[in-house]
């Protein structure tokens, strides 16, 4: 039986007419001259690759370009009401999508943009997040991922952790999906231009995520 698939990610997930309206996109059939790797088909994109081979449905694909889960963006832009992962999954939540919807599968990849736009790393708390807390990448990892557990505690939540990035942003994914029973897929030897996975690489992320997927 195909199951529903949502995911919260950032440019490695988008695809032009794929993500919610006005959301920013970098993957697009035309591509665009000043990016190399960002042209190709919505089939080779990593989830249309995940769901071809899976059968599963995509339910919804809330994925911003150069969005961040923490409440900090690029040039300490504050993110808390706009394309913060946190927010975007808040105004689900809101707006009842949750509750409307029946969610198997939760995606969340994320993370890179917190390391290149040089968030505040602050610590990892696994409880008692305040809101200036969550300006901070780690902390904010620990929340969203207990956010979404709170909220569909009966989903699979599966959180894809990049190539090169700071070690302590992968370590606390791993230690707090441990903590909440949440999925993690550490991602290694992907192939990327500009630091994003051309058609090759994401075949290679699809790999290794269906790796995890299929071993439950």
């Amino acid at each position: 039986m195909s199951k529903n698939i949502v995911i919260f990610g950032d440019s490695y997930s988008t695809y032009e007419g794929s993500i919610p309206a006005g959301y920013p996109t970098y993957y697009a059939k035309s591509g665009t001259p000043d990016h190399a790797p960002s042209k190709m088909e919505r089939e080779e994109t990593w989830w249309g690759r995940f769901l071809a081979k899976t059968g599963d449905n995509l339910l919804l694909n809330d994925s911003w370009s150069g969005s961040t889960v923490c409440y900090t963006g690029y040039n300490n832009t504050d993110c808390s009401g706009s394309s913060s992962f946190i927010y975007r999954f808040r105004e689900y939540v809101r707006q009842g999508f949750f509750e409307k919807n029946k969610v198997d599968t939760v995606f969340v990849f994320g993370g890179t943009n917190d390391y290149w736009s040089f968030a505040p790393l602050g610590e990892v708390k696994l409880s008692d997040w305040s809101e200036d807390d969550l300006y901070c990448v780690l902390p904010a990892f620990c929340h969203f991922m207990s956010a979404l557990k709170a909220e569909l505690p009966d989903a699979e939540i599966c959180f894809i952790i990049n190539t090169e990035l700071r070690a302590e942003i992968g370590d606390c994914i791993e230690f707090a999906g441990n903590h909440f029973g949440v999925k993690t897929v550490r991602l290694h030897d992907i192939d990327k231009i500009e630091g994003h996975p051309t058609v090759k690489g994401m075949a290679e992320i699809c790999d290794q995520v269906l790796a995890v997927y299929e071993n439950k």
